[in-house]
């Protein structure tokens, strides 16, 4: 396929509303605030929300308010509140889709459960499991690489390149791309020439690029099935080979692989039991 037949608007606006929420606690701020019955003032807000100083907290306002995201409001000097804006609360199908997919295909410790005796996979929040997901596919050149390839189909690197990276020399591929196979998004088939293809986590991330297509293009979520590109997903009959993808940031040396249950159904508010792992002690990482 072409480059110019690749969808002319989905995916720089995709690719930008990733950038938007990809800095660190901006999933935390705005899944915290969706599940609130109304805006918060700031020092309810910073309650939900207490591993994190003003210094980090005061900035991530700033930029989500400045990207249409959180709306504030100030009724005095000294009473501001916060809440979502209409856009921000569209934003939400995205963030389960962005959590389920880490729930599902990031690589958990096992822990021991104290009750039953048995070793269980460790319970990360939905706000981290997205975030974590962010960190995966959210870096430099991953949204048009990904994109590019679920387009194309198995292909080769000089391929890819030329068509997803037109602006840049061939050899800038090789960094995203190997963050990419390292992650266990893209894998590498050696025949006659080696060639790319999108691995089974690769191609489950359809529901966040459809979410994202239609939230960033303002076309109603029903209409995203039929995307022209992360539409139909093509999903291999088995769903997950046993090698998870892995944030660089999250690997443990004593990580083991163990079954996850299937991803949550798609939710548009989370309540705090979803949200935190404890009730005061905040993201698990």
């Amino acid at each position: 396929m072409a480059a110019a037949r690749l969808p002319s608007t989905d995916l720089p606006r995709v690719a930008e509303a990733l950038e938007m929420i990809a800095p660190r606690w901006s999933v935390w701020v705005l899944m915290t605030l969706a599940s609130q019955p109304g805006p918060l003032r700031y020092t309810k807000l910073k309650e939900h929300l207490p591993w994190l100083g003003d210094g980090q907290l005061h900035p991530r306002l700033r930029a989500l308010s400045k990207a249409g995201l959180v709306e504030r409001t100030a009724q005095t000097r000294l009473h501001v509140t916060y809440g979502l804006t209409a856009r921000g609360r569209d934003l939400m199908p995205s963030l389960t889709a962005l959590a389920g997919w880490g729930d599902a295909h990031l690589e958990k410790n096992l822990l021991l459960n104290r009750v039953t005796g048995k070793s269980e996979p460790e319970r990360i929040p939905a706000a981290q499991n997205a975030e974590d997901t962010l960190a995966v596919i959210g870096h430099r050149h991953a949204t048009v690489l990904l994109w590019t390839l679920k387009a194309r189909g198995t292909t080769t690197m000089a391929a890819l390149s030329a068509e997803a990276m037109t602006d840049h020399s061939p050899s800038a591929i090789y960094s995203p791309i190997r963050r990419l196979i390292d992650d266990g998004i893209v894998s590498v088939s050696r025949d006659d020439v080696a060639s790319l293809q999108l691995t089974a986590p690769g191609q489950a991330l359809a529901p966040i690029y459809r979410a994202l297509s239609a939230w960033a293009t303002a076309r109603p979520l029903p209409d995203a099935e039929s995307h022209p590109v992360w539409g139909t997903p093509r999903i291999p009959a088995a769903a997950r080979s046993g090698q998870w993808a892995a944030h660089q940031a999250r690997k443990a040396s004593q990580a083991v692989a163990v079954s996850q249950p299937p991803a949550p159904a798609p939710v548009t508010a989370w309540r705090p039991g979803e949200l935190f792992s404890a009730a005061t002690t905040g993201p698990s990482r």
